[in-house]
């Protein structure tokens, strides 16, 4: 009887030495799987949308890609009023209206060059035009530029961030 109990508590012994290394062992595992702070840290970019000039292109870099912003002025707003789909490309901070995307052309990943004397955009591979709103308006790019994920913080616009109005234009189609 007394061999049967020893036998019993060191089995217990044994099991909860066991259990406790398993679960160190995942604790571990999931640690080594979980991005790096540096990496979760590059996936959003904060930009200060007061800073931009109307008309003035400016290339931004969001997780090693180029970020087109382009500050919308008033004869641009105006050249657009009616068409629908530049309107619904539109991105709204405070009193001022952009053009954000991601400045790769949608045919073959060239970056296209903003030409400022026609206010649009042109793919020096293949001849791609795109408008001041990022839409196409000479092919062979099968779709207007992709909008990368955005949330509107006051003036302020956090890229990498999913925000109200992002989540409206990806469920109009307005971007992938």
């Amino acid at each position: 009887m007394e061999n049967n109990s020893r036998r019993g508590f060191m089995g217990k012994a044994f099991g909860a030495v066991a259990a406790v290394g398993a679960i160190g062992s995942l604790v571990a595992m999931k640690k080594t799987w979980d991005p790096l702070p540096s990496v979760k840290a590059a996936g959003f970019t904060t930009l200060d949308m007061g800073i931009y000039e109307e008309n003035v292109m400016v290339t931004e870099k969001w997780r090693g890609k180029p970020i087109f912003v382009l500050k919308k002025s008033a004869e641009t707003m105006a050249s657009e009023k009616g068409n629908a789909a530049a309107e619904a490309r539109n991105i709204k901070v405070g009193d001022a209206n952009f053009m954000i995307a991601i400045g790769l052309c949608t045919h073959l990943g060239c970056i296209p060059a903003f030409r400022a004397d026609s206010n649009d955009f042109k793919c020096a591979c293949h001849g791609g035009e795109f408008t001041a709103s990022g839409l196409v308006q000479a092919v062979p790019p099968p779709r207007g530029f992709d909008i990368p994920p955005f949330k509107i913080d006051g003036n302020k616009l956090i890229l990498g961030e999913v925000g109200p109005e992002y989540q409206a234009m990806k469920d109009n189609g307005v971007t992938l």
